[in-house]
């Protein structure tokens, strides 16, 4: 399906939450029948069930109508449950009586081939015809926590919590996984949708609903695949402007394809790079687990924001005091000292045998004291040097005797106070991710405290929470630069494979680009006239369209240091490369350059987000170092300083080691002009990639060039 007409939120109010639904195909034979029917009921629907079926007067124990025309009153949503080639005819008669909203549960369409997609297209056809809404097929319809309605295929067993959490899963099957999942931590749901094949309702009209709706706060996503990158762009700078934060797990991590492995930048730059490159430019939460997508979810749903970096940690356990600071470390989570007035107020509070330092372990001496971490937390949520705190604690898993049950009421509401009345934000965390008892689900809900489920997961939810607000609040406060829309560079006629690297270098000098002077010698003599304007030390390169990677066929001498050596290379490299190339085109004669640092800078094509550069630091040896940074096109200047800011050989731009300094506006500038260059020919350009681009000071210069075209 082609589908792109997006569903406003408006509309979908309606949809989310009827008034009436007709269970269509409703029978005792099927587990989606009874399993939809029982949903409704279990959880207290307050609006009619209608069980339509021509075949049964009873379903479900409710007398059933033969079909929907029969019922007495007006339907806000079909749930149709029939066979596939029933479908269509389901359609034409709900929208002979009018009914707005389908739900299509029923299998065999465009996952099936051919013929599924072109009833698909039918059904898509006929309900835009007539105005209506729907959902599916082969999914499994949605989960309105909020307002107790679930038309749903799969059962769902009680309790299921409202909270802040809305969830858009591309799976059928997994849904189920991420309702057990919140229901055994204890975090609430706002509206979860399955969305089956995503014919006419998208997920990405979905992610629009939830940026409006007022009972969500943070969206968790599950995607298989991304259909309209521009809608998608759309709807999550939508979520920053209103600050919701979108959590998503993307799966589908595969190897790069072949359009660009002939280019160092196509081995770095994998679909999951472009992935991880394109979320974290629209502000989106990535992680790599079901477990991480509803913790991190639920520390962004129900804890207030967190402004800075700075930590205090309070245990009842000195391992627990390592593991987490060796975490925090991970995820550049600061751990300072406490401020002497902290330090003076817990030797008040602490045993004399304990150690006062963050993080802090208040002893095992809580066994005779209960109160003891409380107070301990009554002091260092005062500290002026943190954040935020962590505060490490196990909900209970049994119901204490009935003469102790005050007692732990009032301990764990006492605690819910002091969280709420707190300056800084105070995360409760348990140590593993345990499922939630019964008991500790109810002091959950009784102190008002959100349980952050284990260590592990915790501190992976802490650096996406940080890194969203930080990402956030840059927004929000930084003057957005406005990129220039890149006019098309002209082209004398469309270029077909890849350009000779001397014509490249050309190009690019032409266009602004400092590349390093060269010629291109076809003789043994030219090699040497050459050499005799440039000067020694010389580099020769091979020139040849069908060898990219040139060192390694042989085609590379460096260091050339007089005339005979230089007619002497000639031959050498001519003999290496005719026999890995029909196609030469000379020996690039260029002069050397004293050391300096190598970076890589390419931009690439990719078939669903566009033009892609990477930034990496390493020149040949780029695919060993695996230093690089990705965007999706186009950037800024401000955007380039943070990808080389990511590299883990940043210092050396800095100078370090004795290196002398890089200019870095200077640079900065050049590679925005490169992407410059690459937006101009974006209609024809497959890839621009410049290996070494080569760093020494001031001087910045191009030092190889490769550029391909797309076919056709």
């Amino acid at each position: 399906m082609n589908h792109v007409t997006s569903i406003p939120p408006e509309r979908l109010r309606g949809f989310f939450q009827p008034r009436s639904i007709a269970l269509v195909g409703a029978t005792d034979r099927s587990r989606w029948s009874i399993n939809t029917y029982q949903n409704l009921k279990t959880f207290g629907y307050p609006g009619s069930i209608f069980c339509v079926n021509p075949n049964y007067q009873i379903v479900h124990g409710e007398p059933a109508v033969k079909r929907l025309s029969d019922i007495q009153e007006p339907v806000d949503l079909a749930f149709i449950m029939v066979p596939t080639h029933q479908v269509y005819p389901v359609l034409q008669e709900a929208a002979a009586v009018g009914i707005p909203n389908i739900v299509i549960l029923t299998s065999g369409f465009s996952e099936m081939g051919t013929r599924g997609r072109e009833l698909e297209q039918r059904i898509l056809d006929f309900a835009q015809q007539h105005n209506m809404t729907m959902l599916g097929p082969n999914g499994n319809g949605f989960v309105n926590v909020a307002g107790q309605i679930m038309p749903y295929g799969l059962p769902i067993q009680p309790p299921l919590v409202k909270g802040p959490v809305g969830v858009v899963l591309q799976s059928g099957a997994l849904a189920s996984a991420v309702i057990t999942l919140a229901q055994a931590r204890h975090i609430g749901l706002s509206l979860l949708v399955s969305m089956g094949n995503e014919t006419m309702l998208s997920a990405m009209d979905v992610m629009d609903y939830l940026i409006e709706d007022e009972e969500t706060r943070v969206i968790a996503v599950f995607l298989e695949t991304i259909r309209h990158p521009t809608i998608f762009k759309h709807i999550a700078q939508k979520a920053m402007e209103r600050n919701k934060p979108v959590v998503a797990l993307k799966v589908g991590r595969s190897e790069i394809s072949a359009r660009a492995a002939k280019a160092h930048t196509g081995a770095l730059v994998g679909n999951d790079a472009i992935h991880d490159a394109i979320f974290q430019q629209l502000g989106i939460i990535r992680v790599n687990s079901l477990e991480d997508l509803l913790i991190t979810a639920g520390l962004l749903g129900y804890s207030r924001p967190i402004s800075g970096r700075r930590m205090g940690l309070v245990t009842p356990s000195g391992g627990a005091c390592d593991i987490l600071a060796d975490r925090a470390e991970e995820e550049g989570i600061q751990l300072p000292d406490f401020a002497p007035q902290t330090v003076q107020g817990l030797q008040q509070v602490l045993p004399e045998f304990s150690t006062i330092h963050n993080p802090l372990d208040v002893t095992g001496y809580i066994v005779v004291d209960r109160t003891l971490q409380q107070r301990a937390l009554q002091v260092v949520v005062e500290d002026p040097g943190f954040d935020f705190i962590v505060y490490l604690s196990e909900p209970p898993r049994v119901e204490p005797p009935a003469s102790q049950l005050e007692a732990y009421l009032e301990q764990y509401k006492s605690l819910g106070t002091i969280i709420h009345q707190s300056r800084i934000p105070i995360i409760v965390m348990g140590n593993t991710s345990v499922d939630l008892t019964p008991f500790g689900s109810f002091i959950s809900d009784h102190a008002d405290i959100h349980f952050v489920g284990g260590m592990e997961h915790g501190m992976t939810a802490l650096r996406h929470a940080l890194w969203w607000h930080e990402t956030n609040q840059q927004a929000s406060m930084q003057p957005h630069e406005q990129i220039a829309p890149t006019s098309p560079l002209f082209l004398p006629e469309p270029p077909v494979g890849s350009w000779p690297e001397s014509t490249a270098r050309d190009f690019l000098q032409t266009h602004g680009i400092p590349v390093v002077p060269g010629m291109l010698a076809t003789s043994a003599e030219e090699a040497v006239y050459a050499a005799q304007i440039y000067g020694f030390p010389l580099a020769m390169k091979i020139q040849a369209t069908d060898i990219q990677h040139k060192s390694d066929v042989g085609g590379v001498l460096l260091n050339i240091s007089n005339e005979d050596e230089a007619r002497e290379g000639f031959h050498k490299i001519m003999r290496s490369a005719s026999t890995h190339s029909q196609a030469i085109d000379g020996i690039l004669i260029s002069p050397m350059r004293p050391p300096g640092i190598e970076l890589l800078v390419g931009v690439l094509h990719d078939p669903l987000w566009g033009q892609v550069v990477a930034v990496g630091l390493g020149g040949i040896w780029a695919e060993v170092f695996n230093d690089t940074s990705v965007r999706v096109l186009p950037i800024s200047h401000g955007e380039i300083r943070r990808m080389l800011s990511e590299l883990r050989g940043a210092p050396l731009l800095q100078g370090s080691r004795g290196q002398t300094p890089v200019n870095i506006e200077k640079l900065v500038d050049i590679i925005f002009r490169i992407t410059q260059v690459a937006q101009g020919l974006q209609e024809h350009l497959e890839s621009l990639e410049i290996n070494p681009l080569l760093l020494h000071g001031e001087s910045i210069e191009a030092v190889d060039v490769l550029m391909t075209w797309k076919a056709g």
